[in-house]
């Protein structure tokens, strides 16, 4: 017995997690719905960018009202929804978009399109050079985990 004790003991005892090893708990990620609520700009959202990791970054965002179309020339994104719902439209064509950055195109909406309710639990990848937007319907709210990759 006094020798199992021995072994179990260095795991017990391990160091920190690595560098670069991230772990949000459920709990930290849906405190950000009200972290971000007085935060939210002209269009109802808010987000922040939580790590950068070279070719991916991680953020959360909360919206209780429509974004904007986007498209990303490099960048493809992951959602995963912490809380509330959407509804995604995603292809189409962006309605009077500009450019706002650098790979980075805006437009007030998407004419065509695919459309898909998400809610708690779901996860979304939508490549770079998509369309897309998300619609909140009025009196609801949307928090979400996003995870950016540099295609």
């Amino acid at each position: 017995m006094k020798r199992l004790a021995l072994v179990l003991a260095p795991a017990l005892l391990s160091a920190a997690d690595p560098a670069g090893v991230v772990y949000w708990t459920p709990k930290e990620l849906s405190a950000y719905a009200e972290k971000l609520k007085p935060k939210m700009n002209e269009w109802k959202v808010a987000s922040q960018t939580l790590n950068e990791f070279g070719n991916h970054l991680t953020m959360v965002a909360h919206r209780e009202g429509d974004g904007e179309a986007e498209i990303h020339d490099t960048m493809a994104d992951f959602f995963v929804v912490q809380s509330g719902e959407a509804t995604l439209v995603t292809g189409g064509k962006m309605v009077d978009g500009k450019n706002t950055a650098p790979g980075e195109h805006r437009a007030p909406k998407i004419d065509g399109g695919s459309r898909r309710k998400l809610a708690t639990g779901d996860i979304v990848h939508i490549p770079s050079k998509v369309p897309h937007q998300l619609l909140i319907e009025k009196g609801k709210q949307f928090t979400y985990f996003v995870v950016k990759v540099k295609e």
